[in-house]
This record gives structure tokens, C-alpha cells and sequence, in this order.
């Protein structure tokens, strides 16, 4: 259980909503911190859930599959074990296969489509311990071949929602870390 020193609200004294959001993130991960958390700061939950993740994430322009592909690599690069919990069976359920998710860190022709590629290596520059990352002109050719400029906006402000998230999460300590987390204490 993350260690946090915030408040934690009783899934029992919680709306029903949110108390079904507390149980789902429980049902995956086992640790709902999180919703606990946050569940004293209905708005910001809100946003989170519904906004961005149900308007945006769920939604939005670009395919969903695009999206699980980038927000699991992130957190396989980022180490946070409560995310990477919850993002393989989303993945999954997105309809990539256990052999993508084992190799995403070294993406081939083989098993990922050449956008699935340009994704991931989005992925990578956007990720918060790639301090220098840059979209220059190659990455740039390989996203405008498979998504307009408005998807590329599109998948780097989800991409740049669930950095700081992540970022907020390690501050807050609201998850649990991989061994291997670069932001371990």
C-alpha cells in the first residue's frame, strides 16, 4: 500500500460513483489509493475520470489502441507498478497482444504496424525521464504518415496529461513503484 501522507477518504463514506470507481481501481491494481485521495477533491477526480479520461482518452479523435499502446510504454519507462497494473489489461483489451507488450521497448516490423511505431517512439520522447525529447523532422514523417496534425496534438496532450499525472502520483505518493522506477525514493 503507497505510503502516503494525504488524507485517504473510506471507499464506504464515498459517493456511489466514485465508490464504483474506487472498486474498479481496487479490482485491478489493489491499490485505489488514488481514488481515495482524490475522491476529497471531487472536481480534480472528475476531470481525471470523466474529462480526460472518458471525453478524451476513451475518446477523442485518435483510435484508442494508438492511446493504451503510449500510456503503457510510458509507465513501463516511468516504473509505476499501480499503472502498469491497470495498463496491461487495458492494452490488452485494446487488442494488443502479450508478445507487443513484451516487446515495446525494441518495437519491430514483425509485430507492431509502422504506426504503432511512430507511437511508441512518440512514447519515448515524451517520456518524463527523457529530458532532451524532440519531435524532429523523422518522427515528425513517421506520425503525419498515419495522423494529421491535430491527432499528433491529440495523442502528445494525453501522452503529456498522463507524464504529469505520473509525476503527481510519485510526488503524492498515491501509487506503488517497480523496482526498477527511476523516481524510486
Amino acid at each position: 500500500m503507497s505510503a502516503t501522507p494525504l488524507t485517504r477518504l473510506d471507499p464506504g463514506a464515498m459517493q456511489p460513483e466514485l465508490k464504483q470507481v474506487w472498486q474498479t481501481l481496487n479490482d485491478l491494481t489493489g491499490e485505489p489509493t488514488f481514488v481515495e485521495v482524490f475522491a476529497q477533491a471531487p472536481k480534480m477526480l472528475d476531470f481525471v475520470m470523466r474529462q480526460f479520461y472518458g471525453d478524451i482518452f476513451f475518446g477523442g479523435e485518435v483510435e484508442e489502441r494508438y492511446k493504451q499502446l503510449a500510456r503503457l510504454r510510458l509507465s513501463q519507462i516511468h516504473g509505476c507498478r499501480t499503472c502498469n497494473k491497470q495498463n496491461v489489461p487495458g492494452a490488452r483489451e485494446a487488442g494488443i497482444s502479450q508478445a507487443q507488450i513484451d516487446a515495446m521497448s525494441a518495437p519491430t516490423a514483425d509485430l507492431f504496424t509502422t504506426a504503432e511505431i511512430a507511437v511508441l517512439q512518440f512514447a519515448e520522447q515524451m517520456a518524463l525521464t527523457h529530458h532532451d525529447g524532440k519531435m524532429d523532422e523523422d518522427l515528425y514523417a513517421r506520425l503525419s504518415a498515419h495522423f494529421s496534425d491535430a491527432e499528433i496534438c491529440e495523442l502528445g496532450t494525453v501522452m503529456a496529461v498522463i507524464g504529469g499525472m505520473a509525476k503527481l502520483a510519485f510526488v503524492m505518493q498515491l501509487v506503488e513503484r517497480e523496482d526498477y522506477c527511476p523516481f524510486a525514493a
